[in-house]
């Protein structure tokens, strides 16, 4: 019995001999838009656009006032329905893109919701504590009121800072007349509601 050389790739030495002739045609048949379908380009493009990292989560207990969980419950219900909104696009990268950030929004909002620990109201207004509006008046003269809320609910610009906030931790459990120091000017508290 006659053994056939076989070359270090294991096929014939006859399939080496008509390679090349081979290459060149699968090389005249290749079309750049056939070349183009079967790389992964747009599949990346999608991918980096739909795999978003997850918002940060604080490390600090999550504190919220009543309102602020029915807001964080809001926010929840809004980003299920953009998610199922979007979960009905035929086009699939299409889907993926206008699905990212609902979904993103859904783990964060579900994680807050899941260690959120409700905070009633202040019954006492003789020192200032969570959920507390309080008025102070700095070096300057300028005169601002907070309410102390939990860090998703915190608006500045709306009048409410979080608990964690360098102001809300020197503030907090102080009483009105007290003064405080922070970045080299003094706060007066002037009222607590």
């Amino acid at each position: 019995m006659a053994v056939r050389p076989r070359s270090v790739y294991g096929f014939d030495n006859r399939f080496e001999a008509i390679a090349p002739q081979l290459e060149e045609r699968i090389a005249l048949k290749r079309s750049p838009r056939l070349a183009v379908a079967f790389t992964k380009e747009e599949s990346f493009e999608t991918a980096s656009e739909t795999l978003l990292p997850d918002r940060p989560i604080s490390a600090h207990p999550n504190l919220v006032t009543e309102a602020g969980l029915k807001a964080l419950e809001l926010r929840f219900k809004e980003a299920r329905e953009a998610y199922d909104g979007a979960s009905t696009i035929e086009d699939v990268n299409e889907r993926r893109r206008q699905t990212a950030n609902p979904l993103r929004d859904l783990r964060y909002l579900a994680a807050r919701l899941r260690t959120a620990q409700l905070v009633p109201y202040p019954t006492s207004i003789d020192t200032v504590a969570f959920g507390s509006t309080v008025t102070f008046r700095r070096d300057d003269g300028r005169v601002q009121t907070y309410r102390i809320v939990g860090e998703d609910e915190a608006d500045p610009k709306a009048g409410s800072i979080s608990y964690v906030s360098p102001v809300a931790r020197l503030l907090m459990g102080k009483a009105v007349g007290d003064v405080v120091e922070t970045g080299g000017q003094e706060l007066e508290i002037i009222a607590i509601a």
